[in-house]
C-alpha cells in the first residue's frame, strides 16, 4: 500500500494501486485520466469484437453461427499459412 495524490483535491489518500480506489476527502477515483484512458481502451477492444466480419452474435441462428464458426476457422489456416511463409523469408540467410 502507499499513497497517491488525488487529481481532482490535490490531497494525499491511502491507495493499493488499483485506478478505482477513492479519496477519501473528495471521493473520486483516483484513476484520473488513466481510469479514464483504460475504459476507453476497454471500450475500443468490445467496438472492434462486434464489428469483426466473423463475430458470433447470441441472436444469429444457427446457420448463421455455424458459417461464421467455419469462417474463423479458414481464417485462422490462412493467416497460420501467411505467417509461416513470411517466417520463412524473414529466417533467409540474406
Amino acid at each position: 500500500m502507499g499513497q497517491k495524490k488525488c487529481p481532482h483535491c490535490g490531497e494525499w489518500s491511502t491507495w493499493t494501486m488499483r485506478l478505482t480506489d477513492l479519496c477519501e476527502h473528495c471521493g473520486k477515483t483516483l484513476g484520473g485520466k488513466d481510469l479514464e484512458n483504460q475504459q476507453r481502451r476497454e471500450e475500443t477492444i468490445k467496438a472492434n469484437e462486434k464489428n469483426w466480419m466473423f463475430f458470433i452474435d447470441e441472436n444469429d441462428p444457427v446457420w448463421k453461427a455455424n458459417l461464421k464458426k467455419i469462417g474463423n476457422f479458414f481464417y485462422t489456416i490462412f493467416m497460420a499459412i501467411v505467417s509461416f511463409i513470411l517466417w520463412l523469408i524473414a529466417a533467409l540467410p540474406g
